[in-house]
Order: structure tokens, then C-alpha cells, then sequence
């Protein structure tokens, strides 16, 4: 039986949105200067600021429900990686580039349902976040869903990379759609929907745009689940260790 109030719940999910947008704004960032052109190294930058923006937005919150002063700084760099709640597909390796966009693919087009859904919370402040956040997440999904297209009808090479990409981070996705007890609390409380709802929605997105691209979702595999509550991959750790260097290194450092 949980013994998590609401106000706990909605913390820890306000730490979820931020660490899935933190995450994987890190992964893109380390795209900088290392794009496959230049207006693709542009446009992924930019994707790396619009989540570090949603996530800034997400702790501002969870600091506000804390109620023990700390910043939003304090709460994205100052936890260790059980602290973390974010789903595993996000901290994946950037891998080549069909890889990336393949993981923008299939994050955003998730993130487009949950966003929609939480902008109809019964939470203003949380429905008012989402609702700002959602514009930005349909451009990310139209920019990955068009790459993943072109990719995936191009070249032999680059069907053969998109499909990979596809086949390792299938495994990742149903952890995204994970109810704990952070859910079942505020599913209780009437703010927010059963999430794992969102699955066939998400999964017939998915299934239209691999069509597009000739690709195969895979027939077989364990799925991997966890972040949610806080286990992950050995990938985070190392993310870790460069996004929070600073702020250990430099207690307190601001700009």
C-alpha cells in the first residue's frame, strides 16, 4: 500500500517531465559541432534548448511543491542516479544519426500524446507547462518523422542504419508507458489520466511513419523497464558525470 500524498506525487512526476526533457536535451547537445551538415547541427541544437527549457520549467515547479528552497539548478544537478526518474530511451547513446532521429521519433511522438493529455490536467500550473511545452514538441516530431522518412527510403546504407536503430530502441519504449505509484496516486487525485492509455495512440503514430519509411518494427524482444522508479542503464551514469561536473566541482557556481 502507498503511502505517497499527492503533493509527493506530483513532485515526483514534475521530476519525471523535467529528467526525460534534461536527459535527452544533454544527449543532442553533445550533436554540437558534430552534425552531418551544418542547418542539421542548427536544428539540433536547438531541439537540445527547447527540452533543457520544458525541463527548467519542470523543476522550477517541483522546487515550488518542495517547499525547501532549492532552485531548479539545485534539483537537475545535484541527485545521484537513483534520484533520477527518467525514462531509459532517453539516456540511450546518440549513436550515428539515424539513430538520434530515430530515438526523436519515437520519444516525441509520445511526448506529443502526454502533453496533450496534460494539458486537460485538472493542475493548472501543470496543464499550462504542457500546453507550452506541446508546441515545441510537434516540431520535433515532424522534424524526426521526416528524417527517419528520408532515411529509411534512401540510400541502401541508410535503410540499413535506420532499421539498427529501430531494432536496439524498440526494447526501450514500453518503459515510457510505465504506471507506478507516483501515477497511481495522481490518477486517484483526478490529475492525470491512466497514461499507459496513450500506448495505441502512440503505437499507430509509429506504425504510419515506419510505413512511410519502409521499416519493420521487430517481431521479438525483452523489453526493458525501469527508469521510472529510478534504475537504469550504465548510460546515465556517464551523462551524469559531465552534466553535473561543474556544479560539483564549484558549489553554487552561477552565471
Amino acid at each position: 500500500m502507498s503511502t505517497m500524498n499527492t503533493k509527493e506525487a506530483l513532485y515526483n512526476f514534475c521530476l519525471r517531465l523535467g529528467d526525460n526533457n534534461l536527459i535527452l536535451g544533454q544527449r543532442l547537445a553533445e550533436w554540437c559541432s558534430n552534425g552531418p551538415i551544418l542547418e542539421e547541427d542548427l536544428a539540433m541544437t536547438n531541439l537540445s534548448l527547447d527540452h533543457f527549457g520544458q525541463a527548467e520549467f519542470m523543476y522550477e515547479y517541483a522546487a515550488e511543491l518542495e517547499g525547501k528552497n532549492r532552485t531548479a539548478d539545485d534539483i537537475a544537478y545535484l541527485r545521484n542516479e537513483r534520484g533520477y526518474f527518467n525514462s531509459l530511451i532517453t539516456e540511450q547513446p546518440n549513436g550515428d544519426f539515424a539513430f538520434t532521429m530515430m530515438k526523436q521519433l519515437l520519444y516525441s511522438t509520445f511526448a506529443k500524446y502526454l502533453y496533450e493529455t496534460l494539458s486537460a490536467s485538472s493542475d493548472k500550473r501543470l496543464s499550462e507547462l504542457a500546453a507550452r511545452a506541446l508546441k515545441e514538441i510537434k516540431y520535433h516530431l515532424r522534424h524526426s518523422s521526416e528524417w527517419v522518412i528520408r532515411l529509411g527510403n534512401g540510400t541502401e546504407e541508410s535503410r540499413i542504419r535506420a532499421q539498427q536503430a529501430l531494432n536496439e530502441l524498440w526494447w526501450y519504449t514500453a518503459d515510457m508507458f510505465v504506471v507506478n505509484e507516483t501515477d497511481k496516486e495522481l490518477i486517484k487525485a483526478q490529475i492525470i489520466t491512466d497514461l499507459s492509455g496513450l500506448y495505441p495512440k502512440w503505437k499507430s503514430s509509429v506504425e504510419e511513419t515506419l510505413k512511410l519509411a519502409n521499416l519493420t518494427i521487430p517481431a521479438h524482444g525483452h523489453m526493458y523497464k525501469g527508469g521510472y522508479d529510478g534504475n537504469h542503464t550504465e548510460h546515465l551514469g556517464h551523462i551524469l558525470c559531465e552534466l553535473q561536473y561543474l556544479q560539483r566541482a564549484y558549489p553554487g557556481a552561477k552565471w
